[in-house]
C-alpha cells in the first residue's frame, strides 16, 4: 500500500513529463518540401478563396485572425501557434502547405479535405495576411 503514492507519482510525471515534450518538438519539414514555390499568385482572388477555406477548415482551432485562440484550441494537446508571429510568418511557403496537407498530432491532414491543391497554396497565401 505505501508503494501506491509512488507509483501515482512516478506516472504523473512521466505524462507530465511526455506532455511538456510533445508540446516543444519541432515540427521539421523535409527541406526539398520547404522548398517548393508557391505557384498562385498572392492576390485579392487568391486570399478571398484562401479566406473562405480558412473559415471552413481552420478557424475553429486557429481562430478567425489566426492567433490559435480558436473555439477548439482549449481541448487540443497542443496550442495552435499565433500566425501572426514571425515564428509562423518566417517559414516558406512550401513548409506552411506541407504542415496543411500531411498534418501532425491535433494539427488533422487536409490533403484529402482539401483535394485541390491551388486551394491549399490559397491558404497559404490568406496565412500571409495575419503578419503584423
Amino acid at each position: 500500500m505505501k508503494k501506491f503514492p509512488i507509483l501515482s507519482l512516478i506516472i504523473v510525471f512521466i505524462t507530465t513529463a511526455s506532455f511538456t515534450l510533445f508540446q516543444t518538438k519541432p515540427w521539421n519539414v523535409p527541406a526539398d518540401k520547404a522548398k517548393v514555390t508557391n505557384p498562385v499568385k498572392a492576390d485579392a482572388t487568391s486570399n478571398a478563396a484562401g479566406k473562405v477555406l480558412w473559415g471552413q477548415h481552420c478557424a475553429s482551432c486557429h481562430g478567425k485572425a489566426g492567433l490559435g485562440d480558436g473555439s477548439k484550441a482549449a481541448q487540443l494537446e497542443t496550442t495552435p501557434p499565433d500566425f501572426s508571429k514571425a515564428a509562423v510568418q518566417g517559414q516558406s511557403d512550401g513548409a506552411l502547405f506541407f504542415k496543411t496537407s500531411e498534418g501532425r498530432g491535433d494539427m488533422p491532414s487536409f490533403k484529402k479535405k482539401i483535394p485541390d491543391q491551388e486551394d491549399i497554396w490559397n491558404l497559404v497565401n490568406y496565412m500571409r495576411s495575419f503578419k503584423k
